[in-house]
């Protein structure tokens, strides 16, 4: 074990974590499992029944209501996802309470102390975290512990578990510098996380052949949405996708959930998910940064159109498909603000503003900041216009906490539904 000193605070742990990788991202089983052996992660189960999740778009808002239903139904539970809008403890909710510093960095310190016990091991911020989260789990195993996974499947450090159950919610395009373009090597990426003789919770109708010939080489029983499993009318509408509704059903009861038809509508009645079609006054938040969640956003927003103008704050990273996000959106969009997120991977407020200007579209306002543009607009907007601030899980927080410091931040929520993401 090394002498020098561990941090002491959440803060000054992850500022460590991010600088401790050469690379932010470095798929790979090897590293990661190495260092879960250490710390015994894989010689016992994390909790009652594990179900991992994947896909491009939709896992956020199938875990949360996967989370709702098991509590629900009494069921203790241990959740990890990423990224955070906010704050880091959001990533891991133990019986539905965000994680707290101490239990973070007491995972951080385990994960320190076994990466060095012996040949030390490099590991990336999204690693420790993960590692971080499932030793935190095992302390004290849940009932369910439900499982994001962070980018693809195959390869995400998530997929060193064995799960019970395995969800593919969607396969679209993003993350083009890792997974690639081809939908069916994507969809081969995201089925890695299938298991020989387990349930495959299939959640979209429009799946790559790939993903069911992985399930098929594999074993694993597929339950597909459409086939075998379907929404049921008599439930109420959750306000997120109703086809991410049907799949966290399915899986929970793939667990060995018996479902009580009273505890799904409470469940689905009162699970919220921020930031996914989340409405604060004249203000809808959504992650969505690809195509494909873009299209979801657009149809929400034409079905419920409004007597005003509808504006698009738009911030968004390099590594995205801006071009095919402004296409996707355009037809619901009135009026556009662009503005500049920070960091590597930034996209700059002028570069989208040429891409909308490419598309015909003009832009009133380039802001700096996010919560800079949303304050430039915020003193512009008509009584019944309204915004929809998208692009990024960066680009939300910082207008959610900008919105949260106003003086009329005292207003609810209007509706909470969402665009399926992975963002």
């Amino acid at each position: 074990m090394s002498n020098v000193a561990l941090p002491t605070t959440l803060e000054a742990w992850l500022a460590r974590l991010e600088a401790a990788h050469p690379v932010g991202i470095d798929l790979g089983l090897d590293r990661v499992a190495e260092v879960a052996r250490r710390m015994g992660l894989l010689a016992r189960p994390i909790a009652g029944r594990v179900i991992t999740v994947a896909g491009t778009n939709g896992k956020g808002s199938t875990v949360a209501m996967l989370e709702a239903l098991a509590r629900a139904h009494g069921l203790t539970t241990a959740t990890y996802t990423s990224p955070h809008l906010i704050r880091y403890n959001e990533r891991l909710r133990l019986d539905g309470q965000e994680a707290s510093d101490a239990i973070l960095m007491a995972g951080f310190a385990a994960v320190e102390a076994a990466r060095l016990d012996g040949e030390t091991v490099s590991l990336t911020y999204f690693e420790v975290g993960t590692l971080g989260a499932l030793w935190a789990m095992a302390q004290h195993p849940a009932d369910i512990a439900l499982l994001e996974v962070g980018l693809g499947g195959r390869l995400d450090a998530v997929n060193i578990i064995d799960p019970d159950v395995a969800v593919v919610t969607t396969v679209a395009q993003d993350h083009a510098a890792f997974l690639g373009t081809d939908l069916e090597q994507i969809g081969r990426e995201k089925a890695g996380i299938l298991r020989p003789g387990r349930p495959a919770v299939l959640g979209s109708r429009e799946l790559p052949a790939s993903v069911r010939q992985v399930a098929a080489e594999l074993g694993a029983r597929v339950f597909a949405l459409g086939d075998d499993f379907r929404w049921d009318d008599s439930l109420p509408d959750p306000g997120l996708p109703l086809d991410n509704a049907a799949t966290a059903l399915k899986a929970l009861e793939l667990a060995g959930v018996a479902l009580d038809p009273a505890a799904c509508r409470r469940a689905l009645t009162e699970v919220r998910l921020p930031g996914r079609m989340q409405w604060l006054g004249q203000w809808c938040l959504d992650v969505g940064h690809n195509p494909h969640a873009a299209r979801y956003l657009a149809e929400r927003l034409a079905a419920a159109p409004c007597a005003g103008r509808t504006w698009a704050l738009l911030a968004m990273l390099g590594d995205k498909d801006a071009d095919g996000v402004i296409a996707a959106l355009a037809p619901a969009v009135d009026g556009w603000v662009t503005a500049s997120l920070a960091g590597e991977r930034a996209r700059r407020a002028d570069d989208l503003a040429e891409r909308l200007a490419g598309q015909g579209a003009s832009v009133a306002h380039r802001g700096g900041s996010p919560s800079e543009a949303a304050a430039w607009l915020a003193e512009r907007l008509a009584p019944k216009d309204r915004v929809l601030v998208c692009g990024s899980f960066f680009t939300v927080g910082e207008v959610l906490e900008w919105l949260a410091q106003r003086p009329s931040a005292g207003q609810t929520d209007q509706d909470t539904g969402g665009s399926e993401e992975a963002r």
